[in-house]
């Protein structure tokens, strides 16, 4: 069954994560105590027999073979090779999860499309879903461990009222070598055409609508097959395997606190890697352990949802979900059929504006302003003329030129002023004739004469000066 933590984490308050460390299902306790435990016992049989076992001439040799393991260990790349994987299988475990049918978008569709309050108007609608349903049974049996022993045969299918014993001899009739969960859809769309030609689905619109439902029901139970079929490759799989594997086997031998080298206390640096140092004698290499928590968890975690469909506890409640759709689809098409409420005006029909009101509880959001957009309270001059509406006539591109863009212009040893942003420089190329008609202030709108003519002046004036050799 799936772990679910959701209210826990609700609210992000002190030790809101913290309470969850001490959960055993689910937990990376229950997946990583076994490997964890023996990676404990064989470091300490190699530190016993080191401190033990060995003479001095032998603990010699066996810290050169530790610090070269320690060494070798560091070279390879377990963090990007095991990130990169865990990340993709991620993706695909969420991925599989949307691809699993479900009905809640085709039962409204039946509902809404196949008319008839008699017992063959009621016929067609359930056995249109069930179809659906026995769809969605058949691919899952393929795919899910929980499913394929809850329904081992085709008989349990029966059984359980997805099939009748005259569909299943027609099931089974049809030689195929491959997956026949899609036969029922086909059932569906013969079934539907049925009810067109017999004026239960009163038009070829509703008849279509009907039948793109039913094809997004039918990719989704074949995607959910291809997820199956087609897994992340073996090698990158047996990549990441062995390089987690190769880590911490290395650092069994490497991490071992063993006598120091030679002057190689006093000639280290202090920020030297390695267990092998000789300053502090350990015992316990908390830090090792932690690695091995942290990269061993981090493959347990992709070894756990790769494939969803099996039976730990966080892999997907496929039983489950046979049941709710079921019962969900056979209410919407059957019970709810023109079963509504009676229409009355709701208690806002007099007001402008609706207002739900508050509990006590949370009457303190209603104080709080909507959101109106992030530019919304933002300060703008107070100068008028920075409000002026100006215009560009249309003209022949230009090419644009070193001293237009003041970075290029700064590579380039162009040495143009930069270009500010205002009404001087707006139009102007360096070099070329000054054409004031490209700027015309809209003094017809209502316009300041005044102002306009200023900046005119002024602009007339630059551009002689830019046109001087």
């Amino acid at each position: 069954m799936t772990v679910s933590y959701t209210l826990k984490v609700a609210e992000a308050r002190f030790g809101s994560f913290s309470g969850l460390l001490l959960r055993w299902r689910g937990s990376i306790y229950k997946l990583l105590y076994k490997e964890f435990l023996l990676f404990v016992a064989l470091y300490a049989l190699l530190s016993i027999t080191y401190r033990l076992l060995l003479t001095q001439e032998q603990r010699q040799v066996y810290a050169q073979v530790a610090r070269y393991c320690n060494r070798s260990a560091d070279l390879i790349p377990l963090s990007f090779v095991l990130g990169f994987y865990v990340t993709l299988v991620v993706n695909r475990w969420w991925a599989q999860y949307t691809s699993i049918p479900l009905p809640d978008q085709l039962m409204c569709v039946i509902s809404a499309s196949v008319h008839g309050v008699d017992e063959r108007g009621r016929l067609l609608r359930r056995t249109l879903i069930r179809y659906a349903n026995l769809a969605s049974v058949l691919v899952l049996r393929s795919v899910s461990t929980r499913v394929l022993k809850r329904f081992p045969t085709m008989e349990h299918v029966v059984d359980a009222g997805f099939m009748s014993q005259e569909e299943r001899k027609k099931f089974e009739s049809l030689k195929s070598d491959f997956n026949k969960y899609w036969v029922p859809c086909v059932w569906f769309t013969n079934l539907a055409a049925q009810a067109r030609r017999d004026g239960r689905i009163r038009d070829d619109i509703a008849l279509c609508l009907l039948l793109e439902e039913l094809n997004k029901y039918r990719a989704k139970c074949s995607m959910l097959f291809h997820y199956d079929w087609i897994s992340i490759p073996l090698v990158y799989t047996q990549v990441v395997t062995i390089a987690v594997y190769s880590f911490f086997g290395l650092s069994l031998v490497g991490r071992q606190f063993v006598e120091p080298e030679a002057g190689a206390a006093k000639s280290r640096e202090p920020l030297e890697p390695g267990p092998a140092l000789g300053d502090l004698d350990m015992y316990v290499p908390l830090t090792t352990l932690l690695q091995f928590f942290f990269y061993a968890g981090w493959l347990k975690v992709a070894e756990q949802i790769i494939n969803p469909f099996g039976e730990d506890d966080d892999d997907f409640e496929t039983n489950q979900l046979i049941d709710r759709n079921l019962q969900v689809s056979l209410l919407s098409v059957d019970d709810m059929y023109q079963n509504l409420p009676p229409a009355e005006k709701d208690q806002y029909w007099d007001e402008d504006s609706a207002l739900p009101p508050y509990t006590v509880a949370t009457v303190a959001e209603s104080l709080r302003p909507s959101f109106l957009g992030s530019t919304f309270n933002l300060r703008m001059s107070d100068d008028p003329e920075q409000s002026l509406q100006v215009e560009a006539s249309p003209g022949p591109a230009r090419p644009v030129t070193a001293a237009q863009t003041p970075l290029l212009g700064r590579f380039l040893g162009a040495g143009a002023p930069s270009p500010a942003v205002s009404l001087r420089n707006f139009g102007r190329v360096r070099g070329a004739p000054w054409t004031p008609h490209l700027l015309r202030f809209r003094a017809e709108d209502g316009g300041d004469l005044e102002t306009a003519d200023r900046i005119e002046e002024e602009a007339s004036g630059s551009g002689d000066e830019a046109q001087e050799p």
